[in-house]
């Protein structure tokens, strides 16, 4: 089930713990990702607060918040860049986008066989997924003081699994957010110490998000057209080489 779009809102940009849970993921997708002029970036379900660092490279950014969860204008000063849409069909053409983020996407749909499918139609040739899903073996994904604490949770094996068999190629993965969900003023403060903390010490310290990147496979075309014609032989050249076929002898009937 998603969330509503006005308590993610709340959440990232009107909480500390929520501003604090957006500097720590958008730096790894940055990280990651580095801002590249020419490019199609989109975001599924609510990764607007992870988009931002793409607006004035990008040629083109796209927020799609599906129709459950609702939808808000953004970013706040500019231009509107997000729509509301079926969460199983994007008005996007099929391979339109170089890369996509997907947060409170995946894990919150009723149908997330059929979200993985839109987003293989979706991205290009070349094109990447980042998908930032709760960790199951996180301290965010057990309680539901955060976004992160609704849906189904993932491992890295089982999101990894779900994406093969939906045609994506597991890359790279990191985590983030290894501080406690708390709003405490100490967690808040030291909340960068255990960032870094956590990407030295992993994996034995486990990280509240996942982020799994992905590409697209691309299988190469059956081989047909004029070349499979070709290769076969030409029915006017049926029989050449073969002897010379000898007429049937007529037997008179008695």
């Amino acid at each position: 089930m998603h969330l509503d779009v006005l308590d993610l809102r709340n959440f990232y940009y009107r909480t500390p713990l929520g501003r604090v849970a957006q500097r720590a993921i958008r730096d790894q997708v940055v990280a990651m990702w580095p801002p590249a002029p020419g490019q199609t970036v989109a975001g599924f379900g609510f990764a607007l607060p992870l988009l931002r660092p793409y607006l004035t490279e990008a040629r083109r950014v796209i927020g799609l918040l599906p129709g459950p969860q609702g939808v808000m204008p953004w970013p706040a000063g500019m231009e509107n860049v997000s729509l509301l849409c079926e969460e199983t069909a994007w008005p996007i053409s099929s391979g339109f986008v170089d890369r996509l983020i997907l947060m409170h996407g995946l894990e919150t749909s009723e149908q997330p066989s059929a979200v993985l499918e839109e987003c293989h139609r979706v991205l290009g040739p070349g094109g990447k997924a980042l998908f930032v899903v709760p960790n199951r073996s996180g301290l965010w994904a057990r309680g539901d003081g955060t976004p992160f604490g609704f849906g189904r949770p993932y491992s890295l094996r089982q999101l990894e699994a779900q994406l093969r068999r939906h045609g994506f190629t597991p890359e790279r993965h990191v985590a983030a957010l290894y501080a406690p969900p708390s709003g405490k003023r100490f967690w808040l403060r030291t909340a960068a110490f255990w960032e870094g903390a956590g990407r030295r010490c992993a994996p034995w310290l486990a990280g509240g998000v996942l982020l799994v990147e992905a590409s697209k496979q691309v299988y190469a075309p059956t081989r047909g057209g004029l070349g499979a014609v070709v290769r076969k032989p030409l029915k006017v050249l049926e029989g050449v080489g073969q002897g010379v076929p000898e007429p049937a002898l007529n037997h008179s009937l008695d």
